[in-house]
């Protein structure tokens, strides 16, 4: 059966025009029929796609999530809105690939969809919504339109899988579609179910799912007890204040007092004592009423220590250094005093692997400019790494003087070049000129010019002279001159 459904989807080419990204209703029907008509002829170990289908899909958690967590709670709220907005700062490019190695960035028209993915949108609003829905639900999913990408809710969607089978028994699956279900998986009409080829659909997935083959998990997932904590002590203060910002009181009264007196003292207490307004005021007692103590107060229950343990490990949970989200404990954390040393932990690990895994997920709906290239993310512009500009300097300078030095030993000024930014020698090539001259090899050295002889006065030649005409060495002088 999967060979089937595959057939149906594989036949729609990549770059559709709009309404052919799905399929027809007389298709669907067709295909529903098939399958329910002469099930056992395809494969009776799977089921129908949209019944008790080997699908994963992703928990009906999303709505909680937004809901409870990122739109109610500060704390979840300010992680993520860091994340997200570090994550939509850089842009994309083609990226050439030279032996396996990355090479120079470039672009061509072919990233449009990703420059304007929608009418008036941006590179930056594409990957606000991608890290939102993975952050929220633990995947995200884009498919394209023609020249425009489409967001699908992503508790919406469904993984469709088919069973591998080695050596006579199940090891495990393999995915073959999406499905879409607008509206809601139980609520959507079966003839109005969008289906896609894996080549259709960018799965942009963070954190895998360890209990699922092709499917997500948010990072909230782990944290969601801190974050309710958080909220319950952000309620705890907010009746600590409502109380007149003043510990729980214990007030008993003498056993004579009846009902009816006991419930009108305690209403005029509560006018009287109760709310802000009332803080500061005198108590006035009477009639044997004994009031005692029996809560502490903020000081005394260490809470901004038990509330900033909860907010670091939140922040930890999404990969954020305090410092940067702008908690207590981070401002006062010696590991993350130094706002570069976080931003660039920030910077090395979140965001790097993020950009990385998403420039590889929408990879899937573009058409790149040849096998040496592949779509990558371009940092270039993007401000808060300007801090490490004196790292890079100092890399440059590193770079320049090992050019430098390969240029000098012979090899060509280009590959030079190359070998140094990819960090692969396999890229020189030697001009087979050696020495800082680039003579070449064998050539005999040049000869040095030869130097004019010093000249001697006359009193030195005399002097020389009659040295030698004394010793007998010297031919003899005529009217004193040499011969």
């Amino acid at each position: 059966m999967p060979s089937l459904l595959r057939s149906i989807v594989d036949r729609r080419p990549l770059d559709t025009t709009p309404g052919e990204s799905r399929m027809t209703i007389d298709q669907y029907a067709s295909l529903l029929d098939t399958m329910v008509g002469d099930w056992q002829t395809y494969n009776p170990n799977i089921t129908t796609t949209w019944h008790n289908e080997p699908a994963e899909r992703i928990g009906t958690n999303l709505a909680a999530l937004a809901g409870q967590a990122y739109m109610s709670n500060g704390l979840a709220f300010a992680v993520i809105a860091v994340r997200m907005t570090a994550f939509s700062l850089v842009r994309f490019s083609w990226q050439r690939m030279r032996g396996g190695r990355p090479g120079d960035l470039f672009g061509t028209p072919a990233l449009m969809p990703l420059e304007m993915p929608q009418p008036g949108g941006t590179t930056q609003d594409l990957l606000l919504r991608m890290l939102q829905d993975a952050d929220l639900a633990g995947n995200a999913y884009v498919v394209r339109d023609g020249p425009w990408m489409m967001r699908l809710r992503p508790d919406w969607v469904q993984v469709l899988l088919e069973p591998v089978e080695m050596q006579g028994g199940i090891v495990g699956y393999r995915k073959f579609g999406y499905t879409y279900h607008h509206g809601g998986i139980e609520n959507c009409p079966v003839d109005q179910v969008a289906l896609f080829a894996p080549s259709q659909v960018c799965h942009f997935m963070p954190i895998p799912d360890p209990t699922a083959s092709f499917r997500g998990m948010s990072w909230l997932n782990p944290v969601v007890r801190e974050i309710t904590n958080d909220k319950t002590m952000e309620r705890h203060k907010t009746r600590f204040f409502e109380n007149a910002a003043v510990p729980s009181l214990s007030v008993s009264l003498d056993k004579s007092v009846s009902a009816a007196d006991f419930a009108r003292f305690k209403a005029v207490m509560d006018a009287e004592h109760a709310g802000l307004d009332n803080a500061g005021k005198t108590l006035y007692l009477g009639g044997g009423a004994d009031v005692k103590v029996v809560g502490a107060n903020l000081q005394q229950l260490d809470f901004s220590t038990t509330q900033g343990r909860g907010e670091t490990r939140v922040a930890a949970a999404g990969g954020v250094p305090p410092i940067l989200v702008g908690l207590s404990e981070g401002l006062s954390s010696s590991t993350y005093s130094n706002y570069g040393q976080a931003m660039r932990r920030f910077a090395d690990l979140t965001m790097t692997s993020l950009w990385g895994n998403a420039a590889g997920s929408l990879a899937t709906l573009l058409k790149a400019p040849g096998t040496d290239a592949r779509l990558w993310y371009d940092v270039r512009d993007v401000a808060f790494l300007r801090d490490e500009a004196k790292a890079r300097a100092e890399v440059q300078q590193i770079r320049a003087g090992v050019i430098n030095q390969y240029i000098t030993a012979g090899f060509t000024p280009e590959s030079a070049v190359l070998a140094a930014t990819n960090e692969d020698e396999t890229f020189l090539v030697h001009t087979g000129l050696v020495s800082v001259q680039l003579q070449p090899p064998g050539a005999p050295p040049p000869k040095p010019d030869a130097a004019p002889a010093p000249k001697a006065n006359a009193a030195t030649l005399d002097v020389v002279d009659r040295e030698l005409a004394a010793a007998g060495d010297h031919p003899a002088l005529t009217n004193g001159v040499h011969p």
